[in-house]
């Protein structure tokens, strides 16, 4: 076997083993909650010792913010097709469509980026201010509501006040479906033709009340 090939397999052999890492560490905090896991723990689960998943990772926070990272790194593969999108208000509604969408498919990484404190401690004991990941994602926000307000959309609203409203929104809406809240409430006080539309209408009332700010 050539050097190349051993050296491939070699990277690919960490890589598995850092995925691995990663996916049961997810599962385990998720499950157990942060505090409750220790990285002895995710190594027995795997079947390694403590010592190799300090080969990749520092401590469990680095862990989780890797996971955190993860999330973020999906999110913006969705919304970096959405830039081809020309009329900005459009592109607004797809964003949101696909914030939602992506909260509903990877429930696990959802909870992880916006839902867990601990990833975004991390993000605040060692990189201060700075969240660049997070800030992408943000700023994409930001860039699409100016588009907006540049077409006439949300003239008198303030560009950052405006973005947080739309995202904090959306964020809530997929908050409480995920942890059953919003199904519970409209189970109880919705007519039952209109129970399994609860988060299309929810966001479509959302996006009626966006066209009507001046």
């Amino acid at each position: 076997m050539s050097e190349t090939n051993t050296k491939s397999k070699r990277l690919k052999h960490k890589e598995d083993l850092r995925r691995k890492i990663l996916e049961v560490a997810k599962e385990l905090f998720l499950k157990h909650g942060y505090d409750s896991i220790s990285i002895r723990k995710i190594a027995d689960k795997i079947g390694i010792s403590p010592t190799t998943i300090y080969l990749y990772y520092q401590d469990k926070s680095d862990v989780i913010y890797a996971l955190h990272q993860e999330g973020f790194k999906m999110l913006a593969t969705q919304f970096a097709v959405l830039r081809n999108v020309e009329e900005p208000f459009e592109r607004l509604k797809a964003m949101g469509k696909s914030y939602i969408e992506f909260a509903m498919e990877n429930r696990d990484f959802y909870e992880l980026m916006f839902i867990m404190r601990e990833p975004i401690e991390f993000v605040n004991k060692n990189y201060a201010c700075e969240w660049e990941e997070g800030g992408a994602a943000f700023e994409a926000l930001l860039v699409t509501v100016a588009d907006c307000k540049a077409k006439g959309y949300f003239k008198q609203a303030d560009l950052h006040a405006m973005s947080l409203y739309v995202w904090a929104t959306i964020h809530g809406i997929c908050s409480l479906k995920l942890q059953g809240h919003l199904d519970h409430v409209v189970n109880a006080h919705f007519p039952e033709k209109e129970q399994q539309l609860s988060l299309e209408k929810a966001f479509d009332t959302l996006v009626l009340n966006l066209k009507s700010i001046q």
